[in-house]
């Protein structure tokens, strides 16, 4: 993927995650009692931005584990005699790059609950 469709999907993510905060009604008489609630604070914006965090880590973890397939799979077509030891060694990147995302995700959402 090129740089400039990476920056544009990330964009597009932070758009889309920011939508519902930007949807809410500003216009009409302002709640009072116990109806009323606090203005938005900037840790409600953080909690956004690590939700396109995740996506983003997720994203990147099956476009990585996309390419190391379709590299294992040309590599076995040009050499069919490889192809157990390609397969396996395939099989040991991609158990890496998932536990790197697992990883990736715990440290997101432990920010999230200490955010809260």
């Amino acid at each position: 993927m090129k740089p400039l469709k990476s920056v544009a999907l990330a964009v597009a993510l932070f758009a889309l995650a920011q939508a519902p905060a930007s949807a809410q009604e500003t216009g009409g008489a302002p709640p009072t009692g116990a109806a009323a609630t606090a203005p938005a604070t900037s840790s409600s914006y953080l909690f956004d931005l690590r939700s396109v965090a995740v996506g983003l880590v997720i994203i990147g973890a099956g476009y990585g584990i996309g390419i190391l397939a379709r590299a294992a799979v040309e590599s076995q077509a040009r050499q069919p005699e490889m192809a157990g030891r390609i397969q396996t060694t395939m099989i040991i990147a991609a158990a890496l790059i998932e536990g790197v995302t697992l990883f990736g995700l715990v440290i997101i959402l432990l920010a999230v609950n200490q955010g809260k």
